[in-house]
């Protein structure tokens, strides 16, 4: 599923160096690597403040406290996406209400959150850029202004996406990263990072990631311990530069699995109990953090490839608002079907850069041979 070795090999002196210079100059806690890699991160992002955190998770909960979101407050999302888009929501004191996502990109659905705002007082938007695709951030921006709200962006999968133009991390009031080791861009553990245009939102930032500290000691509010450390800033630093190509190679891995699919017959496209493909708006720029398909008897062609030795995943098999943690929100199953129904068709192939030609069309025909 995917090769983390690969990418070491090619960066393999390059890394060491810089680590080694972290160890040198004993800048162990956030320190010069980690400014550097804000600098270059909020350039990419095109946003004048980055500030790097320990983790996705820290990162979500820094960009919704920084803006002061909390007690008593209610945070529009999704049900379809990782665990944290719900935790951090949860651990800043306010309280998730959920909407349905889009049946082609599964990103949360501004309808769905339209119908909600109609009728209650939200304080915050936090669309999921899922598997690297922007949400229709056009039609929140939209919502956020008519309603008064905050816009949040979770953009964990996709550093380097774009919405009109404009890259994920600079359509919202704040946004969040991860840089889990899995993701396009990928520490070498724990990391993450909160973007935004607002000055003041940054400086809260900068304070809450430091167990509320503006001056040494002095603690103006309850904050966290969440700072990145020097090793993380150095590797993401050299990581970065690299990930616009990273990125053009996944999509061109991902239209070669398109053209493949195609040529096999089992898209959709060529016939009513095909594979979906992931749909692609062209209003943005996908990275392709994963390659989702929908797939017919989606856990006996996963557990077909397994035999074969080829690696598969799914993200998510069982919505947020089904966890038994989470019960305590009220939902039920049923309450949205949209995303019910992708939970249990949805399928992510193999896709990172270093990805071979070959191993795409093995993936393709292991596909063909369970179908046939």
């Amino acid at each position: 599923m995917l090769d983390f070795s690969r990418e070491y090999g090619t960066i393999r002196a390059e890394v060491l160096a810089a680590i080694t210079e972290v160890c040198d100059t004993q800048k162990f806690i956030l320190g010069p690597a980690v400014e550097r890699f804000e600098k270059a991160a909020a350039q990419a992002c095109g946003v004048p403040y980055a500030l790097g955190c320990a983790s996705g998770t820290d990162a979500i909960w820094l960009a919704l406290a920084a803006l002061k979101v909390g007690p008593g407050d209610k945070v529009v999302t999704t049900p379809f996406s990782f665990f944290a888009s719900i935790s951090a929501i949860l651990r800043s004191g306010a309280t998730p209400v959920l909407a349905d996502i889009d049946e082609r990109t599964f990103n949360l659905s501004p309808d769905c959150v339209a119908a909600i705002a109609g009728k209650e007082k939200i304080a915050a938007i936090m669309p999921v850029h899922l598997y690297g695709q922007c949400a229709a951030m056009d039609k929140f921006q939209a919502l956020s202004a008519e309603h008064g709200c905050k816009l949040v962006e979770d953009a964990a999968q996709a550093f380097g996406a774009t919405w009109l133009g404009k890259p994920a991390g600079s359509l919202g009031d704040a946004a969040a990263f991860s840089f889990y080791p899995t993701k396009n861009l990928s520490a070498y553990g724990e990391a993450g990072l909160v973007t935004t245009a607002n000055a003041k939102v940054a400086e809260r930032t900068t304070m809450l990631r430091s167990h509320g500290m503006r001056r040494r000691y002095y603690h103006d509010e309850i904050g966290w311990n969440a700072r990145m450390d020097g090793f993380q800033g150095a590797v993401l630093e050299i990581k970065l530069r690299r990930l616009a190509a990273g990125n053009e190679r996944r999509r061109q891995i991902a239209a070669l699995y398109a053209k493949l699919f195609a040529v096999a017959g089992l898209s959709a496209a060529c016939t009513s109990a095909g594979v979906v493909l992931p749909y692609i708006d062209l209003r943005g720029t996908h990275i392709f953090h994963q390659y989702v398909v929908r797939a017919p008897r989606r856990d006996a062609l996963r557990d077909f490839l397994s035999s074969h030795k080829i690696g598969s995943e799914i993200y998510y098999p069982l919505p947020l608002h089904l966890q038994d943690s989470l019960k305590f929100l009220g939902y039920k199953l049923g309450d949205f079907p949209v995303a019910e129904r992708a939970a249990q068709e949805v399928l992510a192939l193999p896709i990172y850069p270093e990805l071979r030609d070959d191993e795409v069309k093995t993936v393709v025909e292991g596909i063909r041979r369970f179908y046939a």
